[in-house]
């Protein structure tokens, strides 16, 4: 059965399948478990690594990934940092300066949430869901890492960094 069902509480209202998930812009579900579970404290910082389609599919065919991506991304940001989150950085890869893999991303953001908590209750609102429909119609694949701010770097302190 391939019925189209739209879950909120999973990570960005994503579009589940039947028993798979469309492509790779959707955690599995051990995946939210895992982050449900930290028992990290503070401010979560995720990396969001991005690759759009080419062309967009539904509802914004006729325009690039990368532009019906914008519609959605436009719309969260703006949520987020009502919520109490921030846009730290985004930008365009240009190039990828070490490392050997076939993945290849167009564009990162980096995005601070108060907590993991709160990331889950801002991602999981409906508002998001709806703005979804442009992210799935963009994102061909999507890495998303959460990282906790230390000032430690490689077991060191950033004062013992070269």
């Amino acid at each position: 059965m391939k019925a189209k069902i739209l879950v909120s509480l999973t990570l960005f209202g994503a579009l589940l399948t039947g028993d798979i998930l469309m492509s790779q812009i959707a955690p599995r579900p051990e995946q939210v478990q895992e982050l449900r579970e930290s028992t990290e404290e503070g401010p979560v910082v995720m990396v969001n690594l991005l690759r759009f389609k080419d062309e967009a599919d539904a509802p914004d065919e006729g325009i690039s990934g990368a532009e019906a991506y914008s519609r959605y991304g436009e719309q969260m940001i703006q949520w987020v940092t009502s919520q109490g989150g921030r846009l730290i950085w985004s930008g365009r890869v240009d190039s990828q300066f070490i490392g050997d893999t076939e993945e290849r991303f167009d564009t990162i953001a980096i995005v601070e949430y108060p907590s993991r908590a709160e990331f889950q209750r801002i991602v999981g609102d409906p508002r998001v869901a709806e703005w979804s429909v442009h992210r799935t119609a963009g994102l061909d694949m999507q890495w998303l890492i959460a990282t906790t701010t230390t000032d430690e770097i490689a077991g060191g302190s950033s004062g013992d960094a070269p």
